[in-house]
């Protein structure tokens, strides 16, 4: 049996007369009476403690999950009477509370929602714990719920189910655009599509205004030519311009049709036609 007992910070002794309390021993140096009976019955830390409880339990939709729960608390100074005789474990009792709540809140919501609500959760075993802790001695700093644990095979589900849609999402970004490059590349061939058109259109035009210029000046140039004449002359010359470009290049197939007479029909034409093509092919083998 000491005759002093140092008290580290932070913390409070208890001391006993004969077994009754008699004082609190600050941090410091306190000296005590054997004499009369005094001793040490235990020290209590004032800082801010940390408890971690794990709470399996039932989901709505019937999944099992581990919860992990901590809770931060201390001694109030002003309590530590309490605290030291009111309770014979706290943190069992602490336990009793957070097992409490979250057994009775935690089967009312799927697995889904506990993800989404535990800082409600968490909120609501703050509040119990502070109705019931402080009459004996304990504030209730902050309650956290630092983990949610389903089974192995539901974990693994869950994952997949996830994957699956970031998959569904995926594709169908990757189809819109595609889509709209399609629709790009259409809008791009109509507009040049439109835009060769123009261009060949105002070629032809201007084919025809030269060609008209051409006939007007050459019967103006040229007694006792007429406009007919002059269209003659000038489809004679695309002719023989054609005839030329067939012979200059490698590539083209030429078909020979016997001529006729003026009053040839399109049966005929057609018959004529197709005996050029064949006579084509067989000079060819």
């Amino acid at each position: 049996m000491g005759c002093y007992v140092c008290v580290p910070t932070k913390q409070v002794a208890i001391v006993e007369r004969f077994g009754k309390f008699q004082k609190l021993a600050e941090p410091g140096c306190t000296c005590l009476n054997p004499i009369l009976g005094e001793s040490v019955a235990g020290e209590l830390s004032l800082r801010i403690l940390q408890f971690i409880c794990t709470v399996e339990t039932k989901t709505f939709d019937n999944v099992f999950v581990e919860i992990s729960v901590a809770t931060q608390y201390q001694v109030l100074e002003d309590h530590v009477y309490e605290a030291f005789y009111k309770l014979s474990n706290h943190e069992q009792q602490i336990k009793a509370y957070i097992f409490d709540v979250v057994r009775s809140s935690v089967p009312t919501i799927d697995l889904d929602a506990v993800f989404e609500t535990k800082d409600e959760i968490a909120e609501t075993i703050k509040e119990e714990l502070e109705k019931s802790m402080t009459e004996y001695g304990f504030e209730i700093i902050d309650t956290l719920i630092i983990d949610i644990k389903p089974a192995a095979k539901v974990k693994k589900s869950m994952n997949e189910i996830n994957a699956a849609q970031r998959l569904r999402v995926a594709a169908n970004d990757k189809a819109e655009s595609e889509k709209i490059l399609v629709v790009k590349a259409a809008e791009a061939e109509a507009e040049s599509k439109y835009l060769s058109g123009c261009g060949i259109a105002r070629q032809r035009k201007a084919i025809v205004e030269g060609l008209r210029d051409s006939v007007l000046e050459f019967a103006e140039d040229v007694d006792g030519a007429s406009p007919k004449d002059v269209m003659d002359l000038v489809l004679v010359t695309q002719y023989f311009d054609t005839l030329k470009d067939l012979g200059i290049s490698a590539n083209n197939n030429t078909v020979f049709i016997p001529g006729a007479s003026s009053n040839i029909n399109n049966d005929d034409i057609s018959n004529k036609f197709a005996l050029g093509m064949m006579q084509g092919k067989a000079a060819n083998c």
